[in-house]
């Protein structure tokens, strides 16, 4: 089964084939590199742009506007920040032209830690992405959902921000994630459209026979099911949020009972599934936010706030967040990082504090 990294690389090509992309485009994009983290090895529409992070956003633009539809990579969205004014000006020109010209466009970037990634390869990048207006967001945690949110980025008509969790590029998919019609064997998939080291001058990708798959933007899914406590998660802290779940199934608390999490991958953080938040939370009555941004003017904070003012009645418990911590940058030593960001226990830390508190 595919890795995440080559489930975007599928859906790059599945684009480029059928679906109109005309122009996959960063820093080491194309050949020979295809991408820092390979996610472009082989793709015919995919070429180099220089090392300039406003240029490579001002020329998806105009090129959206002119017709095309590019997909345009930053290489790391530590380095997205100083393109937010071309941001802003992708996402209003819909609106600033009353209904006259879409922007159908698509940045994808790298976000979080979890790569010794240090200072500058480590930051997140949500909370930015979910206050540009005019922009939808979205954040895989698992190779099918990459490929079929990818899918659905390319189509529409609005800029779509696709956010890649880089610790989870290289994880396999589980059974029940595979990609439609991927080979079953990953060692053959790799041979298939991995390139070679060494020279790649006479490298081809052998693509296989691809279905289309589109996630709606704006559906959640409800990754594991309970009854104590809500998790409202995405990207990296998905498959942490469960592990810590399963982890806590086993464990006994105060009441002698075991504690059961449900976990919600949000995937799309704008526009975010509202109607599968308040259905979880109606049904558990306790609620936590786990991202890796940092917690002031946090995304968890915004979902807090609304499930506060929309469902303060149904709560037992003050809903609680597990976020970065609100430092400039994320330190090279692991302890550094594992400090800075939400990990398996300071996630179980808050369950117990939730799931114990008397209503």
């Amino acid at each position: 089964m595919a890795t995440m990294i080559q489930a975007i690389r599928m859906a790059l090509h599945v684009g480029e084939e059928r679906l109109g992309v005309t122009d996959i485009f960063g820093e080491d994009v194309g050949p020979p590199l295809g991408g820092v983290f390979t996610g472009t090895q082989g793709l015919k529409t995919a070429w180099n742009s220089p090392l300039d992070e406003r240029g490579i956003i001002g020329m998806a633009i105009g090129l959206a506007l002119a017709g095309r539809r590019p997909v345009a990579e930053i290489q790391f969205c530590d380095y997205a920040f100083n393109t937010i004014d071309l941001l802003k000006i992708a996402g209003n020109t819909y609106w600033a032209s009353a209904g006259d010209w879409n922007v159908p466009m698509v940045m994808m970037t790298p976000v979080g830690a979890g790569i010794r990634g240090s200072i500058y390869h480590s930051h997140s990048f949500d909370a930015q992405a979910t206050r540009t207006p005019g922009w939808k967001v979205v954040m895989p945690s698992n190779p099918r959902d990459a490929y079929g949110l990818m899918l659905s980025a390319i189509v529409d008509p609005n800029p779509v921000m696709f956010l890649k969790p880089k610790a989870l590029l290289r994880v396999k998919a589980r059974p029940g994630e595979e990609i439609p019609g991927e080979p079953s064997d990953d060692k053959a998939l790799s041979k298939m459209i991995d390139a070679p080291l060494g020279d790649r001058s006479k490298w081809k990708p052998d693509w296989p026979a691809l279905d289309e798959l589109y996630i709606p933007i704006g559906k959640a899914r409800t990754v594991r099911e309970g009854r104590d406590v809500t998790v409202l998660t995405y990207g990296r802290n998905v498959p942490m949020s469960v592990a810590a779940a399963d982890e806590l199934a086993k464990e006994a608390l105060g009441s002698g009972r075991s504690m059961d999490v449900e976990v919600i991958d949000l995937r799309s953080l704008y526009p975010y599934d509202w109607e599968a938040i308040k259905a979880s939370v109606k049904k558990t009555r306790r609620v936590l936010c786990v991202n890796e941004d940092t917690e002031v003017t946090n995304f968890g904070e915004h979902l807090i706030r609304r499930i506060v003012e929309e469902l303060f009645y149904e709560l037992y418990a003050p809903p609680k967040l597990v976020a970065g911590a609100h430092v400039p940058g994320i330190g090279l030593a692991d302890s550094l990082e594992h400090a800075s960001i939400p990990h398996k226990d300071s996630i179980k830390d808050a369950l117990r504090e939730l799931a114990l508190h008397e209503p």
